[in-house]
């Protein structure tokens, strides 16, 4: 059974995350581009960025329990197509970091570090829409693109897994004017994970040393 700690990489990027953007010159419905098209521009032109996130998660109601909601915030980087990271910073710290060969989990509070192979949970989350993927072709191995009508001022792209193996039921991404705006996920459990970024560096120069992690001292390190 994969470690409580990835749970959390479902609701990001799983991880994760993702993560980006495009600038255009003109909004997405002015230039007639939908939202598959908006990612497939981001795809091409995006290698590199950084950006500030605001996530809010939706828990359903249960057992007579009303809906809940908790917000964090905290910044995201990424290096395409093998390199990202999350670091949360409010309520709780805690780090997400892809290195090119395994995907990192670090727990300040529990002093605990989660450790799993790139490769083996990469390919149909979040992260390769946003931050991973080569190419469209790449993407449509794993996921089922279609468009919704545009709302909320912005072009929308849904991706619906194909594994059935696959935590989450489908993931929206919203572009205005052909940035990225929000990521939306929603998992078979009915959880909705709704993330805003702003604030974007597109020009930013990183290099993949950057991302490299080494698990703090005495940290206890779980490898899966």
């Amino acid at each position: 059974m994969p470690h409580p700690k990835f749970a959390r990489i479902s609701c990001i990027a799983r991880i994760i995350t993702a993560l980006l953007i495009a600038t255009a010159s003109i909004t997405a419905s002015a230039s007639g581009q939908n939202g598959i098209e908006n990612l497939e521009t981001f795809i091409k032109s995006v290698k590199a960025g950084r950006s500030d996130f605001v996530q809010t998660v939706t828990l359903p109601a249960k057992e007579g329990k009303p809906e809940r909601t908790k917000t964090s915030s905290g910044s995201f980087e990424f290096l395409r197509p093998h390199h990202f990271r999350f670091i949360y910073k409010k309520p709780f710290e805690q780090t997400i970091v892809a290195d090119g060969q395994t995907l990192w989990l670090y727990d300040p509070d529990l002093n605990q570090v989660t450790a799993r192979k790139q490769s083996q949970i990469l390919a149909s989350t979040p992260a390769a829409l946003i931050a991973s993927a080569v190419d469209m072709k790449s993407l449509q191995v794993d996921f089922t693109l279609t468009t919704p009508p545009d709302s909320e001022g912005l072009a929308w792209v849904q991706a619906t897994p194909k594994s059935r193996d696959n935590p989450l039921q489908s993931i929206r991404i919203g572009f205005r004017q052909g940035d990225l705006a929000v990521l939306e996920m929603l998992d078979n459990f009915g959880q909705r994970s709704y993330l805003r970024f702003g604030g974007l560096d597109t020009g930013i120069k990183l290099d993949a040393k950057a991302f490299q992690f080494k698990p703090p001292p005495n940290a206890d390190v779980i490898r899966q």
